[in-house]
Order: structure tokens, then C-alpha cells, then sequence
């Protein structure tokens, strides 16, 4: 395998073990833990737009590098949903709601993917305009994206002043109270995002199984 060939792919996969890292020093429950937990959140969430980059730049755009890319989406996203979860910065139900989300559009996308048909892209599985610009559309990923990386990073910076031993010494309660707040909102937005993003594909996916059944 040339490396040069596949930076796309390596990209895919290496933020994975960003937010690995991110995410155990948080479990340190320390200021500067959490600092840099933060830092390396905005990286991991700047690779998912970079290996796009890439294959568009270099031409290694591919099938493979489509479920890498996907993949690499999923375990980013619900390691840090289970993570904030067990933390308790945020309910329990939000990381049930994004795993079970993430199965039932992923199972479907691979029936798609076996006739063919990509989740985004000039293949891309939804035939509805409505569809393709809930899925597939730059603006709905990158919203989707935006939202989830800043309702993330907020989160991190709550549990890092929840982590300081007098937080009221270095930030106001009124500070304090409305970062948490606006943290809360931001991930409510962030799974509504995810569910709603779902559901053209629950809805467009009857076409596959038809298929199946003719043939």
C-alpha cells in the first residue's frame, strides 16, 4: 500500500485514535487534561473535513474510502456521546439514540453500497431532493459537524471546570451556569441533527428491498 495513495484513508483513520486520546484524558478528571482533550477535539473533528480534502485533491475519492470515511464518523462521534454520558454531562439517552440511529441508517447504507450506491457523493443512495440535501448536501455536514464539535468542546470545558477544586476562584456562576446551559442546548440540537439526517434513509430505503424482490 502507498501511503502517498491513501492519505485520505490514513487521515480517516488516525482521527479515530485522536479522539481515543482525547477522551481517556478526560477520564484524568484534571484541568490541564481536559485542556488538551479540547484541543485535540477541534483536531479530530478538522480531519473528518481534511480526508475529504484530500480525495478530492488527489483523486482518491472510492467506495472504500466512503465506508472509512463513515466509520471513522460513527466511533468519533459515539465515543464521545457515551463518554459525556458516563461522565453524566449528559443523559444517558442521547448516546441510545445516536448508536441506535447509526445502526439502522449504516445497515441500510450497506444494502445500498452492495447495489452500488454511496451514502454521499454522484452515487449517493437518496433519489429525493429533500433526501440528498438532508444527507448528502455540503450544508447539512457541515451544520451536523459544526454542531457537534462545539457542543462537544463546551462540554469539555464544563467538565474541565467541574474538575478545578474551587471552579468559582477562576469563573463567575452566572459564567459557569450559562456555558452549561448553552452546552446543553448545543447537544440536544446536535442529536436532533442526527435523527433528523436519519430519516430520509429509513424512508427512501424500500426501493433496495423492492429491488431485492424482483430480482
Amino acid at each position: 500500500m502507498k501511503i502517498k495513495d491513501n492519505m485520505a484513508n490514513i487521515v480517516s483513520i488516525a482521527r479515530i485514535f485522536v479522539a481515543f486520546v482525547a477522551v481517556w484524558l478526560m477520564t484524568l478528571n484534571k484541568w490541564t487534561g481536559f485542556e488538551i482533550a479540547f484541543v485535540l477535539t477541534i483536531i479530530a473533528f478538522a480531519m473528518d473535513g481534511l480526508d475529504g480534502y484530500i480525495a478530492r485533491k488527489f483523486n482518491q475519492s472510492s467506495e472504500w474510502g466512503s465506508v472509512l470515511d463513515i466509520m471513522g464518523d460513527r466511533i468519533v462521534e459515539m465515543t464521545y456521546w457515551i463518554a459525556f454520558a458516563c461522565l453524566g454531562l449528559i443523559p444517558m439517552l442521547y448516546p441510545i439514540i445516536c448508536v441506535t440511529r447509526a445502526f439502522v441508517t449504516d445497515s441500510i447504507r450497506s444494502v445500498a453500497l452492495s447495489k452500488g450506491m454511496t451514502a454521499f457523493g454522484e452515487k449517493t443512495m437518496q433519489s429525493s431532493a429533500i433526501g440528498k440535501f438532508i444527507c448528502a448536501s455540503r450544508f447539512m455536514r457541515i451544520s451536523y459537524a459544526v454542531a457537534k464539535v462545539v457542543a462537544f468542546a463546551l462540554l469539555i470545558i464544563v467538565a474541565g471546570i467541574g474538575s478545578l477544586t474551587d471552579p468559582l476562584m477562576h469563573f463567575s456562576a452566572g459564567f459557569i451556569t450559562g456555558l452549561d446551559v448553552t452546552a446543553q442546548i448545543l447537544a440536544f440540537i446536535a442529536v436532533l441533527f442526527c435523527v433528523v439526517r436519519g430519516l430520509p434513509v429509513v424512508l427512501e430505503s424500500g426501493k433496495l428491498f423492492n429491488e431485492q424482490k424482483q430480482d
